[in-house]
């Protein structure tokens, strides 16, 4: 009696067959659920950085070229004025004194203006209400630009009469005989309403925490969101450090107030300026939040149903988990092709497989999706500058020859302002249409940004490839629009590996051919070194 109380005792401690199956089975699904729904978090997070980070450039890039414009102009001005002023001495006081207001007013960009004789005295300032005309010019910046003679970009310093954050430019002024007359300089309010603040104050941060800034040449901020931050020195910020070398790009960056960005930025030729586009990582962490409930939500309720199935039929059938862990053994480690479920001689066992693989499916799809859609640009269905660099590096791997056409629509900036952003995109839809169309199965077009266009030719020499870009340019100029202006397209052709043997230098390449076609009047293809 007591060996047999002793052997049940024991038997009470063991798992039963199937509570041990039923145990393995929930652990597997669980765990196919975790992989499959991290598998697909850190793929959409490694895409989601990618993506802002190369946003964050394009605007950055954007901005530069259009502050390059913006300061050649503030140099053109003054220059123009600095000619006219060249008889100076000749001039009434009021002349000068009217030529000023009428500059600082058409122009709007300059808060004041200001004309200081070659002793430093100051002979003239717009608006006259600043009060500093009859004096002698006190600060090193304005004694530094006066002494050089040559054009100036001050850094930003607080004003000893006003009281103001500003950075001025200044022009040199000589008479007829060339003797040096002084300077004439425009000085940009950083705090208050300027130029800058007028042109860029769509860069306050909004919800998502994007937002961007200026700095000079050396490190100080000129623009900021937050105007009490104008003028800090920040040049121990890596992106910063990057731009006083004259450098462009995108990288994860920590800011000066220890948190952690992932930054556009891009040079500003004209000036030595930078311009940082910021985007903090705690909203991609939202967004992958965001993300990761809404998987969960598609994906719960086929695994919730697989769960309640395997744990009632596990009582009789075993074998259709074979095909379960060896399906999780393989995941994350290769592609799986799901096969049909097999015909097992149980129609239970055959239901439950026949449910795994559709779960599986589902993930996988939505998977798929994510990594088509990181590859692909929304707009025109084109596949986007990630792909063509995935692209060029495999062929330039392979050694086959090849050419790349860089096509820029002509004048797009003008088509969007005048006809909109709506419009703007049905044209490049349109173009997009024209060039497929002109290709040859083996080639493939990429958008590579915002208007620009890059198209991959198989096995082409240089003049095969001139020819196929003319005939999409000429396609491209003999289409009918969405809009009435005749479109145009400048193109700039670089070839594997005649001239180039590299991705970087390839693309480089294929953009100064591109300018070179702009420079030439646009509506044109060359080749590089054409």
């Amino acid at each position: 009696m007591y060996i047999r109380l002793k052997r049940k005792l024991r038997q009470s401690k063991k798992l039963s067959l199937t509570t041990l199956l039923t145990g393995l089975v929930t652990l597997v699904v669980l765990l196919t659920s975790s992989i499959l729904l991290l598998g697909s978090y850190e793929s959409k997070k490694r895409s989601l950085m990618e993506t802002t980070l190369h946003l964050n450039y394009l605007n950055a890039d954007r901005m530069s070229r259009t502050m390059d414009s913006l300061f050649q102009s503030m140099h053109g001005t003054l220059e123009y004025n600095a000619a006219r002023l060249s008889d100076i001495e000749a001039m009434p006081p009021q002349q000068v004194n009217d030529s000023l207001d009428l500059m600082r007013s058409s122009s709007n960009f300059f808060n004041s203006i200001t004309v200081v004789d070659a002793s430093g005295f100051i002979r003239h300032v717009s608006p006259a209400s600043i009060g500093t005309t009859g004096k002698h010019i006190t600060s090193e910046n304005s004694k530094e630009a006066l002494a050089l003679r040559k054009p100036y970009i001050s850094s930003p310093y607080l004003t000893a009469n006003t009281k103001r954050l500003i950075v001025f430019l200044s022009q040199p002024i000589f008479d007829a005989a060339g003797t040096y007359a002084g300077i004439i300089s425009g000085t940009i309010y950083l705090q208050e309403n300027n130029v800058l603040s007028e042109i860029f104050d769509n860069g306050q941060e909004d919800d998502s925490g994007v937002y961007y800034y200026i700095v000079d040449s050396e490190g100080h901020l000129v623009y900021h969101p937050d105007k009490t931050r104008i003028g800090t020195d920040v040049s121990s910020n890596e992106v910063v450090q990057q731009l006083m070398n004259k450098q462009s790009g995108e990288q994860r960056v920590t800011n000066t107030r220890g948190i952690e960005m992932l930054a556009g930025y891009s040079s500003v030729p004209a000036n030595g300026w930078g311009i940082v586009v910021v985007s903090p990582i705690s909203q991609i962490h939202k967004e992958l939040i965001g993300h990761f409930r809404t998987l969960i939500g598609y994906s719960s309720l086929p695994f919730i149903l697989l769960l309640l199935g395997v744990i009632l039929l596990a009582r009789k059938f075993a074998r259709p988990f074979v095909y379960l862990a060896d399906v999780v053994s393989r995941m994350g480690k290769e592609h799986i092709e799901l096969q049909e479920a097999k015909r097992y001689w149980s129609r239970e066992a055959y239901l439950l497989t026949d449910g795994v693989s559709l779960a599986l499916a589902n993930i996988q799809q939505q998977t798929e999706q994510l990594t088509h859609e990181a590859a692909t640009d929304v707009l025109t269905g084109l596949m986007n500058r990630r792909s063509l660099e995935h692209t060029i590096n495999q062929r330039i791997s392979s050694g086959a020859p090849f050419s790349l056409v860089m096509l820029d629509i002509d004048k797009f900036k003008l088509v969007n302002d005048t006809y909109g952003h709506n419009l703007g995109d049905e044209v490049l839809k349109h173009v997009v249409r024209v060039i497929v169309t002109s290709l040859r199965p083996d080639d493939i077009c990429y958008r590579y940004g915002g208007e620009e266009f890059v198209i991959l030719l198989a096995r082409t020499t240089p003049a095969e490839a001139f020819s196929a870009a003319e005939r999409i340019r000429l396609a491209v100029e003999r289409s009918q629009g969405p809009i009435a202006a005749k479109l145009t397209v400048s193109q700039g052709i670089a070839h594997y590996p005649s001239h180039a043997a590299d991705l970087t230098e390839l693309l480089v390449k294929a953009d100064q051919a591109l300018y070179l076609a702009k420079s030439r009047g646009r509506n044109q293809s060359v080749i590089t070194g054409s």
